[in-house]
């Protein structure tokens, strides 16, 4: 992945990126607080309310593996921008609705356009820091603490503007965001001539089928209702679409997903990992808040500021401590270390008491949540991408992307039913908060099954004695090459 010399506007291309980052994941969060006033003045039921989560994840999920190609063939920075057109305009509609109908299809466009910004903008990353592993790693963290803020922000941002203004306003936000990064884009972002190549529209039409059905099962299971024929239904046909993809790119000249990039080193693993990392922290995120706001009887808005501090942390550690902690001790120390952080901090939370407090029972668990997820985020991403061709980043971009999505909606589904196989209807506090301890406990689980996954089948190359003072003085050229020469199993 190296280029014939830096691009001199590397910098600022990559803060550019990092607000791309930044607003897609503000995108997912962001609404949540705005949701019973949404409900008010559109008249959503509660069942229909949910769609308002269901169509963004739904065509971000369906769609990041095209996206991520059509960014290999028709140029990276086209893509980007052709994404930031579509959510920009998404926002706008989703803002001036006044029917349901119309606030689901913003909601859905605005996920194909997070769909194409989230893969090109990591590919885009890659290309412009791949020929330095030092600089590659402080990339690595400034994209990673976008990603944490973009998560917290959104929620802190909704109950502000939901407070302050009106929830319009937390599609609208999007708009003055989005024309900036489109009319900056083509000043700070390199262009790089497309690929020579064809879209395989029939796999791309068939794994965005297979993801859209899997993740429509996931997201609209009701509780205990997982062995239902609807849901069985559901799966079984994700599942033979997902069959019939691997078939047509089995025979393709030239297929969506060449086969052959699954054998780069540390994909696979790496993106299981991936899917596992989203599936403990999403519901960690998730419950939190919940345990905030019902049990705490904390605001929205104060809510918000009581998970700063875990955006604060990572975001100091991803990009302060980051590169010295992988440079030292390797991918594979800081991605077991980080999982059983995690988990660690999971276990914690299912001790918290019904009359809590929050810098007892709360902020020190958070923090510790905090440290797992900078410490795992970037070397996860990193051995997922290490052993991948240049001209094939965006697609696997697209997988990694794709990986967190889906493992995040399963992961949420899974303990959503945990939590309220252990709630009764009575609806009191310690009834919820026994859902609450249920869920934790799911997430600690995936947590520590993660830290087992990588423990046993990530391996690192030895280090040659001769040179570990070079080694020292570039730490992140030897992470990224650590990255690379690892195999599963070997």
């Amino acid at each position: 992945m190296e280029l014939s010399r830096p691009d001199p506007k590397r910098w600022v291309a990559l803060a550019l990126l990092c607000a791309a980052q930044f607003i897609v994941i503000l995108d997912t969060s962001i609404i949540g607080v705005a949701l019973p006033a949404i409900q008010v003045d559109l008249g959503f039921s509660p069942a229909g309310l949910s769609w308002i989560f269901n169509a963004y994840v739904i065509a971000f999920g369906g769609l990041l593996l095209l996206g991520g190609k059509l960014g290999d063939i028709f140029g990276a920075r086209r893509i980007f921008m052709l994404g930031f057109a579509i959510l920009t305009g998404a926002s706008l509609l989703a803002g001036l609705a006044r029917s349901q109908d119309v606030l689901l299809a913003g909601r859905a466009l605005q996920g194909v356009g997070a769909a194409l910004i989230a893969p090109t903008a990591l590919a885009i990353l890659m290309r412009l820091f791949g020929h330095n592993g030092a600089e590659l790693g402080k990339a690595f963290g400034f994209w990673g603490a976008a990603a944490a803020a973009g998560g917290t922000a959104g929620v802190f941002l909704g109950g502000v503007i939901t407070e302050w203004l009106s929830w319009p306003w937390t599609f609208l936000v999007n708009v003055p965001l989005g024309l900036f990064v489109l009319a900056a884009a083509p000043a700070v972002l390199r262009y790089v001539a497309p690929s020579i190549g064809k879209i395989d529209w029939l796999g791309a039409i068939t794994v965005t089928a297979a993801l859209v059905t899997g993740v429509y099962a996931i997201v609209t299971t009701a509780p205990g209702q997982w062995l239902s024929a609807q849901t069985l239904g559901l799966l079984g046909a994700a599942a033979a679409l997902l069959v019939l993809f691997l078939a047509i790119q089995a025979i393709r000249r030239e297929p969506l997903l060449p086969l052959s990039i699954l054998i780069a080193p540390n994909l696979a693993l790496g993106n299981i990992l991936m899917a596992l990392l989203g599936a403990a922290w999403i519901p960690l995120w998730f419950f939190l808040n919940l345990y905030l706001q019902q049990t705490l009887n904390l605001s929205a808005l104060a809510s918000g500021l009581a998970l700063l501090p875990m955006t604060v942390a990572i975001m100091i550690v991803m990009v302060g401590f980051s590169g010295k902690l992988i440079g030292r001790f390797g991918m594979k120390t800081n991605i077991v270390l980080g999982l059983l952080a995690m988990g660690g901090a999971l276990v914690l939370f299912t001790q918290v008491p019904a009359d809590g407090n929050y810098f007892a029972n709360v902020l020190p668990a958070s923090l510790l949540a905090a440290l797992g997820m900078a410490l795992a985020y970037i070397p996860v991403t990193m051995t997922a991408m290490s052993g991948v061709r240049p001209d094939q980043t965006g697609l696997a971009s697209g997988i990694v992307n794709t990986s967190y999505q889906i493992g995040s909606a399963v992961g949420l589904a899974v303990m959503v039913a945990l939590a309220a196989s252990a709630t009764l209807s009575s609806g009191a506090v310690p009834v919820l908060l026994d859902g609450f301890h249920a869920a934790f406990f799911g997430a600690a689980v995936v947590a520590f099954v993660g830290a087992a996954v990588a423990f046993v089948a990530l391996r690192s190359a030895p280090r040659p004695a001769k040179s570990r003072r070079a080694d020292r003085d570039r730490p992140w050229r030897l992470a990224s090459a650590r990255a690379g020469s690892t195999a599963i199993g070997q």
